[in-house]
């Protein structure tokens, strides 16, 4: 007789047993599969909620709406050195920030140090784009509620434009357009923009007032002026607040020496005489290279107005304020004083204490002889005067900065 039962000794199988083609699992694989299902969806709640709590999780960008009270403002070129330091200024007096720059001329540093200053959610925010791309610009002002516009974002160098004009064309007069249009999509209605004196080319009379004809001599000029005439056609049938500024030779640094100009070392070649004169005063460059002596000044060099960025900057700041639906404003911004480039050199010579060697040489394609301000029109409506009006001052002040930041930048990068 066959015996089929198992012996004691061996062990009772676990494994499922088929019966009639179906096969049963086991329950406590089941148990353990469900379990840690619920573990999962138990820890996943927990960190959403532990997000939600958190001061930093928000779903919403502060950037992204209006808040009462507050004026949220574009600033084009503010990593630049007078963007950063009107961006500077309006974050003291509370405005809320967003920069703009695709660094080809601007600093992250100077980002970096108004980050620092200013830590609080909701004050400073950076995007780094071009503004020839209508794409990334129509994007930002989409993903933000803009209350206003300060556009400095351009290149600027008089010797350069005329070596590559299609270059002013592009940055400056089309990327202008690309502003006007991404402003005019998303209703933002309030727009001051940095012009320059350099679209009066060079005028027979002097000073320069707002009346003064506009003849540009050269392509930053002209791109400039192309860049107004397109704002002055829009604003003819929109209520957007307009203000234009066109101001003349900008020198200086912040007094608390937190921002300075650090131009790039491939451009100072095209650079403002003041960072030619440093550079000289360092021993970076051998000397300074004066361009024309044969202008019918009185030295034979040519005659600027040099206005100091803190007071560039007040400016802008009271044209912001001041800045009517519908209206447009148009103002010189200078000291309304004409000063040599040669009386110019003395100054940085005595600011720096070091005695700059200065070569003579042909002029500059594209320079005038003689251009300064006058300044009445802007005092009278928007109550601004320049205060920082000694040139020794204000080169000391910019020195201490640059001798105090060799490289620019480059520590806070």
């Amino acid at each position: 007789m066959l015996n089929f039962a198992r012996g004691r000794s061996q062990p009772r199988s676990t494994r499922s047993m088929p019966l009639s083609g179906m096969e049963y699992p086991d329950p406590k694989r089941k148990s353990n599969f469900v379990g840690k299902i619920l573990m999962a969806a138990t820890l996943t709640a927990l960190c959403i909620i532990m997000l939600k709590q958190s001061p930093n999780f928000n779903t919403r960008s502060r950037f992204s709406e209006h808040e009462e009270g507050v004026i949220h403002v574009l600033v084009t070129g503010g990593a630049g050195y007078i963007g950063s330091h009107a961006a500077l200024r309006l974050l003291k007096e509370s405005y809320r920030v967003t920069i703009v720059d695709n660094l080809s001329r601007g600093n992250m540093g100077a980002v970096k140090v108004l980050q620092k200053l200013f830590l609080e959610p909701g004050q400073l925010q950076f995007v780094y784009a071009d503004l020839g791309d209508l794409k990334a610009v129509n994007k930002i002002f989409s993903e933000n509620a803009f209350d206003a516009v300060m556009h400095f974002a351009a290149v600027a160098y008089v010797g350069e434009s005329t070596l590559d004009p299609l270059k002013y064309y592009h940055n400056i007069t089309s990327n202008t357009l690309v502003i006007l249009e991404s402003m005019a999509a998303h209703d933002v209605r309030t727009l001051i923009y940095s012009s320059t004196c350099a679209t009066y080319g060079e005028p027979e009379k002097m000073p320069i007032t707002e009346e003064t004809p506009q003849v540009p001599i050269n392509p930053y000029g002209k791109a400039k002026k192309m860049a107004e005439d397109i704002i002055l056609d829009y604003s003819k049938n929109s209520d957007m607040a307009v203000m234009i500024l066109r101001y003349f030779n900008v020198i200086g640094s912040d007094p608390e020496g937190r921002l300075g100009e650090a131009p790039r070392p491939e451009l100072r070649e095209h650079g403002r005489i003041s960072g030619a004169c440093f550079d000289a005063a360092r021993g970076v460059i051998p000397g300074l290279k004066v361009r024309g002596t044969d202008y019918k000044t009185h030295d034979g060099t040519c005659i600027r107005d040099y206005i100091d960025v803190t007071d560039l900057v007040d400016a802008h700041v009271k044209a912001l304020k001041k800045a009517k639906p519908g209206e447009v404003g148009i103002y010189n911004v200078g000291t309304g004083r004409g000063r040599s480039v040669k009386e110019f050199v003395e100054a940085c010579k005595k600011a720096t204490g070091v005695e700059i060697k200065v070569d003579y040489l042909a002029r500059r394609p594209g320079d005038y002889a003689e251009v300064f301000s006058d300044p009445t029109k802007i005092r009278h409506e928007l109550n601004w005067t320049a205060q920082f009006t000694d040139l020794q001052e204000s080169l000391q002040i910019a020195w201490r900065w640059q001798k105090a930041h060799r490289d620019g930048y480059a520590a806070a990068s």
